[in-house]
């Protein structure tokens, strides 16, 4: 696995989201919740729009544009009218920083 910096920690409170650039194909939208960080790509599954910017509710990041609603575990959608998954990523916090390793996804058939 290759964890690349994505932000402080500081950066994203909880019960927010923030859209990072890795360099990568996507961006990812790094959230803060009770629980812990989660990264999912930051793009909903149905409409392409910025998932960072929704909001947080526990576990789930909702689109603002029509209301689909992610689990932040698996990146399945919840709510209609997405279908389909959107990528997760695993999330280490060490120092202060939050890292992700966007070449490596999680695959939801093991959640």
């Amino acid at each position: 696995m290759s964890f690349v910096r994505a932000c402080a920690v500081g950066e994203v409170p909880v019960g927010f989201a923030i859209g990072v650039d890795l360099g990568g194909d996507a961006d990812i939208a790094v959230v803060n919740t009770d629980e812990g960080f989660f990264a999912i790509r930051d793009e909903c599954s149905h409409a392409a729009v910025p998932l960072s910017e929704g909001e947080v509710d526990g576990c789930t990041l909702e689109c603002y544009m029509h209301g689909s609603r992610f689990d932040l575990r698996t990146g399945r959608p919840l709510e209609l009218p997405a279908v389909a998954p959107v990528p997760v990523y695993p999330v280490r916090v060490d120092g202060g920083n939050v890292f992700i390793d966007p070449d490596n996804p999680i695959d939801i058939q093991e959640q």
